[in-house]
């Protein structure tokens, strides 16, 4: 007997003679915590260096008579990340369409370490010169190609591992271990930036690259035990499996992918509200350091604990309204942010921080699943990590952008805050366009 697609095997049931492989059992709650777990990694390496490029890069690899310019250099380079991201999301998601999610899943942990932990490992331009910035960017760009497969991975992984009706609050948990590694990547910074200027500018900003390779060795055993999903390893046995994923998406699911591509804008908030805060609130408000990284870590708290929260919202009501509130929210969130950093309150700023964690919370919660679910197994990989990646791309450099918009005087962030909610507008105008999938069946999503 076939084993039908999102349903366990009965305990007795043998797979057939000839067929290439079984289809496993769902394991969502396994699922759930191994993309916890490998994005929580992934992306305490990616932030890690955001604060460092905002905070420590601009002395270290990019000096400059002008720290503006500096500083200007240094965003570049985190955005450098994010060209990486759409090639790497082609040559990821065809093999996470073709061999499975896990694979691919395990090598994208592992190259995000070993980069993490390299350029922990570089000597500064007052050594090495040139030399210094180009290995910087060389393993930017390897940072940039892991964290292409990962949450579209995590996201495919998780969705079909999930029982129907629960699907966004079990595929949330990569977006929440993304903000946990956002989490653990500012709290290990907070320490560090506290050091004295010469010992923090020598090697006190290394410690939080070199304590990747701990954590990608838990996150890589947890990984490799986790089972193939039961929808790929059906359509893996039944052979219909698409030869050139990238080539199938193109011919029927232009739209769908037009629409994540929109939907990614969302990024942008999250790269405006950390990255260029940090370099604008340390330079132009003149703020401390330590207020600014405590910021981060009371949004991310609260979205930690509202992400799964709104999942289970979109799980009764349906992804699209609670997209839609958190779009509302966030650019709320921009203006309330930068009016309370231009007052230079700890209190407001805390709190305006723990608003817009809370209210993003509404994209994140929904946001892999809603995405997820517009495409069919046999190309989810692809489309999901072709099109958020397109869309991520450009908010890698929306810290430059920001920089290059500022203004003068107390209010010179607006302009920023204009620039991002315009990116909201239209993540928020391409959801409404996108049909509602909370309960289609997973054998039926993305069909034509």
């Amino acid at each position: 007997m076939s084993v039908r697609a999102g349903s366990a095997a009965p305990p007795n049931s043998q797979q057939p003679v000839g067929t290439p492989a079984s289809v496993p059992a769902r394991q969502p709650r396994k699922a759930a915590f191994a993309s916890f777990l490998g994005s929580l990694v992934e992306y305490y390496d990616f932030f890690i260096y955001g604060s460092a490029a905002a905070l420590i890069f601009p002395t270290v690899f990019f000096p400059s008579e002008s720290p503006a310019t500096g500083t200007l250099a240094a965003l570049a380079t985190f955005g450098v990340g994010y060209i990486a991201r759409p090639i790497g999301a082609v040559a990821l998601g065809h093999y996470g369409d073709r061999i499975g999610r896990k694979r691919v899943l395990v090598f994208t942990l592992v190259l995000m370490g070993v980069s993490t932990f390299l350029i922990g490992c570089l000597p500064g331009f007052g050594s090495i010169g040139i030399a210094a910035p180009i290995l910087l960017v060389v393993l930017r760009l390897m940072q940039g190609a892991s964290a292409a497969g990962e949450q579209s991975g995590a996201n495919s992984l998780t969705l079909e591992h999930s029982p129907e009706g629960s699907r966004a609050f079990y595929t949330s948990f990569t977006m929440s271990g993304t903000q946990a590694g956002q989490l653990v990547a500012t709290l290990v910074f907070i320490p560090v930036a506290a050091l004295p200027e010469d010992m923090l500018m020598t090697w006190g900003w290394r410690i939080p690259f070199l304590v990747s390779g701990i954590l990608t060795i838990v996150a890589l055993f947890v990984r490799r035990t986790m089972e193939e999903t039961p929808v790929f390893r059906e359509a893996e046995r039944d052979n219909d499996l698409v030869e050139i994923p990238v080539v199938e998406l193109f011919k029927k699911y232009r739209l769908q992918m037009l629409r994540v591509i929109a939907c990614s804008l969302f990024a942008v908030s999250g790269t405006i509200m950390t990255v260029f805060a940090l370099a604008y609130g340390t330079g132009e408000a003149g703020l401390e350091r330590q207020t600014l990284l405590w910021a981060g870590v009371i949004a991310n708290i609260m979205q930690l604990f509202a992400i799964p929260l709104w999942a289970m919202l979109g799980d009764k009501i349906g992804r699209r309204p609670v997209y839609l509130a958190g779009i509302v929210g966030a650019i709320a969130a921009f203006f309330l942010y930068f009016e309370a950093m231009s007052t230079g309150s700890v209190p407001l700023i805390f709190a305006a921080s723990a608003f817009f964690g809370a209210a993003a919370s509404g994209v994140s919660g929904v946001g892999p699943t809603f995405f997820a679910e517009m495409f069919d197994t046999r190309v989810r990989f692809s489309g999901i990590a072709i099109s958020t990646q397109i869309g991520f791309a450009f908010a890698g450099f929306a810290p430059s952008i920001g920089y290059a918009l500022l203004g003068t005087g107390t209010h010179g962030w607006i302009p920023v805050a204009a620039f991002g909610s315009v990116c909201l507008l239209v993540a928020g105008l391409s959801a409404v366009t996108a049909p509602e999938t909370r309960s289609v069946a997973i054998t039926d999503l993305g069909k034509k």
